[in-house]
């Protein structure tokens, strides 16, 4: 059996102005992974205060998940991964509290807590194979601090990650993540072969569940599939340095593959990853998914991973954008907005 995990968390570190695409108000953002854990789980928010709806139209990509989800029937579960403002999917708890904002000095104390309680929930899950994804606003800069704390900034190119948002904010990232070292009195590569101390200085609790989930179930022989960008090519750093040699599986979109801040193939070479892109085809003709298009949000909430599936099994791409639209117009139901207009 297959089953899609998605750990769910916050990090103050969103709230540093211009670094998240990860909600339409940065007042709400922090309701942004409550709701795309409804979303996963139930096909839209049901508890969370919020339509996980960008200014332009891009929805996150839960909507995208969702769709893929409900044509395989795919099995989920959300993890509590650090969820500040609750949510009304059933959630597994590992330990994991909201993250600080990494500039200070113990931003995540819970890291190592919920490293290990995760580890022990991947060893314990019966499937054959799992996708591991995150949602954490504000997650590409902890995964640069994490890469960068571990002595691999370079892995995706110059100290680059991808971004939420169209124009990336690169030097604003590097800026933070500088920042964020020196209030935890660590150089770059000092906590190599140390992964839960750059996940607890500088890193996010999301991150630290996604690793944590992988050890356990790697653990077991289970089939792991990290399924997102950025994030996970974070995770995949962890696991090494955390002494996993075997080869690891990646799946994103095509929307992370062709991101020109970063470079994909060069992460896969360094980190032994076998990686898996996915193209939806989506067209310009509903804002639904002409916003992808034009580079936002790109990846997350395992949009990658869903995405992999669906052409695995041989579900039409066709079939998975006649699905995102459904879950997208659902999104506005029962809301005093409406859902925008190709």
């Amino acid at each position: 059996m297959t089953r899609l995990v998605l750990c769910a968390g916050t990090t103050r570190t969103a709230e540093i102005d211009g670094i998240s695409a990860a909600g339409a108000d940065a007042d709400l953002m922090a309701h942004t992974p409550s709701a795309d854990g409804e979303i996963l789980t139930y096909g839209r928010p049901v508890r969370a205060p919020v339509v996980p709806v960008s200014p332009t139209g891009c929805p996150t990509p839960a909507v995208v998940t969702r769709a893929v989800v409900e044509r395989l029937g795919v099995e989920t579960t959300v993890v509590d991964a650090g969820l500040a403002e609750p949510t009304g999917a059933p959630t597994v708890t590992v330990g994991a509290r909201p993250g600080e904002d990494i500039r200070e000095r113990d931003p995540v104390p819970s890291a190592p807590g919920a490293f290990v309680a995760a580890r022990e929930f991947g060893r314990k899950l019966p499937d054959d194979e799992l996708y591991l994804a995150e949602t954490v606003p504000g997650g590409t800069t902890t995964a640069l601090g994490v890469l960068t704390a571990l002595g691999e900034a370079d892995v995706l190119g110059d100290g680059a990650v991808s971004s939420s948002l169209p124009e990336n904010p690169l030097e604003l990232k590097r800026r933070v993540v500088g920042e964020a070292l020196e209030a935890s009195a660590l150089a770059p590569g000092d906590a190599a072969g140390r992964p839960t101390v750059a996940l607890r200085r500088v890193g996010d609790p999301a991150l630290a569940v996604v690793c944590g989930l992988a050890t356990g179930a790697l653990e077991t022989d289970t089939a792991v599939t990290l399924a997102g960008g950025t994030q996970l090519v974070a995770a995949a750093a962890c696991l090494r340095h955390g002494g996993y040699d075997r080869s690891l599986s990646l799946a994103t979109t095509s929307f992370v593959a062709e991101d020109p801040a970063i470079d994909l193939d060069r992460a896969a070479a360094a980190l032994d990853l076998s990686v898996t892109v996915t193209d939806p085809g989506f067209t310009d003709e509903h804002p639904a998914m002409a916003a992808f298009e034009a580079g936002e949000a790109k990846e997350g909430v395992g949009m990658g991973g869903a995405l992999a599936l669906a052409e695995r099994t041989g579900l039409p791409m066709g079939d998975v954008r006649e699905g995102l639209l459904e879950v997208y117009g659902r999104l506005f139901e029962g809301t005093d907005r409406e859902a925008p207009k190709p």
